[in-house]
């Protein structure tokens, strides 16, 4: 007689992704990747676009920050491959690629790289944002390959 406990047991499903928790000051960045739409702080006294997210223009010192959707172009800075699992969650993805991305608007951010492989990365390639829906209420931006002219992007 078969042990159906067994079966479950042998072949667990995956635990869910640990999402981020939006507090106060992240919550117009969560909203927006929601909305598949990467919004950025930009000082509205002298213009400089910032991140992470601050309380005050670091060149100008003004408190005057308001959330303003970003180009989500961008081009490679720097990336690593991981292969260290941190998470259970994460297994069926390694390895995967985390990169430091130098924005169209002046700053840098670090994300995950989707949709290529390794050996198809250079620094300094364009880049573009893409989002992943991790539940109802939390999507992260992630970036691709930009689309190239005449074409599409690579998925």
């Amino acid at each position: 007689m078969a042990d159906s406990s067994r079966s479950s047991s042998e072949h667990p499903s995956p635990p869910p992704k640990p999402v981020p928790i939006p507090d106060e000051a992240s919550r117009p960045f969560f909203a927006g990747a929601r909305e598949r739409q990467l919004m950025l702080q930009r000082c509205s006294a002298c213009g400089r676009w910032l991140w992470p997210v601050k309380a005050r223009c670091p060149e100008c010192w003004s408190p005057a920050l308001n959330w303003t959707p970003a180009s989500g172009k961008g081009t490679l800075y720097s990336f690593a491959l991981m292969h260290q699992l941190y998470h259970p969650a994460f297994a069926s993805e390694l390895p995967y690629i985390i990169a430091a991305i130098d924005l169209a608007e002046g700053v840098r951010i670090t994300s995950t790289i989707v949709g290529c492989s390794p050996d198809e990365l250079r620094i300094g390639m364009p880049l573009e944002v893409t989002f992943e829906q991790l539940s109802e209420e939390i999507t992260l931006p992630k970036f691709r390959l930009a689309a190239r002219p005449g074409g599409d992007s690579n998925q």
